[in-house]
């Protein structure tokens, strides 16, 4: 979808990583979603084990720890079947990946075996990282992950981006696929390999395009083009301004790939028409402060999903590639009252289109292309909290949108929809039987801010809220550079829920579950009001007669980290318990230095207070490390990454010190009844955590175990079978 596709590449610091799912073909799934982790990866030699960490406070938890690492693990095992989109489907083959690297299965000849069309092996050999332990030199290896696949148009090539976990940027490797005729021909082989690509395309099935990461910028194009002699590579575009992040991508129907450019507060496309030769790219709309717009295909017409709707939100307009810019925009269809549009494809001759209603339930919204007046919603389940829309194959043209849509504790539930005739059909075989569902229900409801606005909040419980007083509470909470927070289904969660839990989203201001304007209204001076917000949800959940602050953990990643943080310096009774991942934490020493990766980009995000008082002033107020005071804090378990770029370990570092000193000052009469400060320091450069999947789940089961601890909970017992 258009908008996922550009805003997923900004460079900030979000809750989600760029991890793009792959594609899957009905019948030809290969990997169980339990082990998609591992199967990405491959180990070149041993990789860096979680015992190589600079944590404090951790044995205490390292029992309930390693009882939770197997619940963990089983939980995932019950998943194991649900529905993905992890296989790519070519003209006659389709596309999957296993543990040593990507094979390919023939559509027409199923009792052949699978080919392997790339070996991660080949890949990682003789590449080892060189660091210093204990004063001497020791050799750190590393492991491969695959990224994304690209075909060619015609089947001719492929291409992936690789990742591992001690850098932020990719390696892409281009491979030349051969029609097998014979198993004794020889296997297809990499024929080139290109380091630092971040998102790339096929134009042709000679001509691919790309964009390379230099820090945590992506400002450059390039094209590369196979020939019989070898291959060239040309510059296309290099943007100039430090706060614009560029990607490629390509329409539903490959008939344009775009150069997107975006920062915070702007967009500027240029496109390429792929059926044609000269594969030159041409200006959409310059770039225009507060402009906003992404771009679509259909029957030679750019359909378009920009900000030139009422209150500066999305509407859909389209416009002739020949006169494309703002001035050419018809508008097709602006949202209603309360609605937003969040995403947008393009299928056969309508507009699909992601959106929210005023009570912040996921909608699908169908627009006749032709006949736009004849729009129609299309309602989901009212648990549906998130929407994976599944990449069109090359062979694939068919009038139908499949797509899986999930919650935190509902697995991915797969639907058809044919827009032509406004049928939704449920793909859901045994995959989604009431056992995995589950009879859970989801509350969704508003909590008035302190300047009185509405904020949403959605909860999800195994019994009535009635009974939930008793019940422990874990919020979650993001509100940072529009981004709606994470919430596809996860298996710990799940547990928790199952355990007797009750799970909280609280969608404060920053974020952009209300549309543009909600981020708008919490940026910059408007930090604030993301603080007073979820303050608002906690109370307002504790008066529905919802758990107790005793009862109560948040949680948080990165930017999340700054409401949490302010919140536990204003009223740190209203929870017991904090865990933190990859915490932003440090406001103002980051935006006061310009030499770090993201602070020119995130001024326009948290304000400049280098040369605006008044944002100086906004940030001094709420920075969690800058209004840490003597007094009784949650306990906290803080996550950092040792390579982290995104959020430098100094500062997560300097604010753990401090809250300890702060902790130890108002403790020192009576320490034993002290909260515990818990930093876990992990090696590695993923912002968004570990790629392995045994990784993971350790990390996972110490924030179980934490949680538990701080809470004063009993661990969770295995309900047994009773003998017949």
């Amino acid at each position: 979808m258009a908008v996922a596709s550009s805003l997923l590449c900004s460079s900030g610091r979000l809750v989600t990583p760029f991890r793009l799912r792959f594609w899957e073909l009905a019948g030809y799934k290969r990997i169980a979603w339990l082990s998609l982790s591992i199967h990405r990866c491959y180990t070149s030699n041993t990789s860096n084990s979680s015992s190589d960490q600079s944590s404090s406070g951790l044995e205490r938890y390292k029992d309930l720890q390693k009882y939770f690492y197997r619940r963990l693990k089983a939980t995932y095992h019950r998943f194991s079947n649900i529905p993905d989109y992890s296989v790519v489907c070519g003209h006659h083959h389709v596309y999957f990946i296993e543990s040593d690297g990507i094979y390919r299965m023939d559509k027409r000849e199923r009792d052949l075996e699978p080919e392997q069309v790339l070996n991660l092996g080949q890949v990682s050999g003789g590449e080892e990282e060189s660091g210093l332990m204990n004063g001497e030199k020791k050799k750190q290896r590393f492991q491969w992950s695959v990224q994304r696949i690209r075909l060619s148009p015609q089947e001719k090539h492929l291409a992936a981006t690789l990742k591992t976990s001690h850098r932020e940027a990719p390696r892409c490797v281009v491979v030349r696929l051969e029609r097998r005729i014979s198993p004794h021909l020889d296997p297809p082989h990499i024929i080139l390999t290109l380091d630092k690509v971040f998102t790339f395309e096929w134009a042709t099935d000679e001509t691919l395009f790309y964009t390379t990461l230099e820090g945590l910028r992506c400002s450059r194009v390039f094209r590369l083009d196979l020939t019989c002699s070898g291959s060239r590579i040309t510059s296309v575009y290099e943007e100039t301004q430090p706060d614009v992040f560029v990607e490629v991508a390509l329409s539903r129907d490959r008939q344009i790939l775009s150069i997107n450019c975006n920062s915070r507060s702007s967009s500027e496309v240029m496109l390429i028409d792929t059926t044609t030769t000269n594969l030159e790219p041409f200006l959409v709309q310059p770039r225009q402060l507060n402009l906003l717009y992404h771009i679509e295909h259909w029957r030679k017409r750019l359909i378009i999903l920009a900000n030139t709707g009422p209150g500066q939100e999305y509407q859909v307009v389209q416009a002739p590639p020949s006169e494309p810019s703002m001035d050419s925009w018809v508008s097709l269809l602006a949202p209603g009252p309360g609605t937003v549009f969040k995403d947008m494809d393009v299928v056969a001759d309508h507009c699909v289109l992601a959106a929210r209603t005023l009570a912040n339930e996921l909608v699908l919204i169908v627009v006749p292309l032709a006949h736009p007046k004849k729009a129609y919603t299309v309602q989901l389940p009212s648990w549906a909290c998130a929407i994976e829309t599944k990449k069109a194959g090359l062979a694939d043209q068919r009038k139908v949108l499949e797509f899986l849509i999930s919650s935190p504790v509902h697995p991915p539930l797969p639907f058809c929809l044919y827009p032509e005739d406004g049928l939704l059909l449920s793909g859901t075989e045994d995959r989604s039987s009431p056992e995995n569902q589950g009879n859970y229900t989801t509350t969704r409801f508003e909590a008035c801010s302190q300047d009185g606005t509405l904020v949403p909040v959605t909860l999800f419980h195994a019994v009535p809220v009635e009974g939930l007083r008793q019940a422990p509470l874990l919020a979650h909470v993001y509100g940072a550079y529009g981004r709606d927070l994470h919430m596809e289904f996860s298996p710990e969660k799940r547990l928790l829920l199952e355990q007797g839990w009750a799970l909280a989203y609280c969608h404060i201001r920053g974020g952009g579950e209300r549309g543009l304007s909600w981020q708008r209204q919490g940026r910059e001076e408007g930090k604030q009001k993301g603080v007073e917000d979820l303050q608002a949800c906690l109370h307002r959940i504790f008066s529905s007669g919802v758990s107790s602050p005793s009862l109560t953990a948040l949680t948080a990643c990165s930017a999340g980290a700054v409401p949490v943080g302010a919140l536990c310096n204003r009223q740190p009774h209203m929870m017991r318990a904090v865990t933190l991942q990859a915490p932003f934490l440090d406001v103002l020493g980051t935006m006061e230095d310009p030499s770090l990766p993201l602070t020119l980009e995130d001024r326009e995000e948290w304000g400049d207070p280098v040369e605006n008082p008044k944002h100086r002033l906004s940030i001094t107020s709420y920075c969690p490390l800058h209004n840490i005071t003597p007094q009784h804090y949650p306990s906290m378990l803080l996550t950092a990454y040792r390579g982290d770029a995104r959020v430098p370990l100094a500062g997560v570092l300097k604010y753990t010190e401090q809250l300890k000193k702060a902790i130890h000052t108002h403790f020192i009469m009576n320490p034993k009844s002290a909260p515990n400060i818990v930093l876990n320091i992990q090696p590695g450069a993923n912002h968004l955590g570990p790629e392995d999947f045994e990784v993971t789940l350790e990390e996972e089961a110490l924030n179980l175990a934490f949680l538990y601890s701080e809470l004063g909970l009993d661990p969770p017992r295995s309900q047994r079978k009773r003998k017949r």
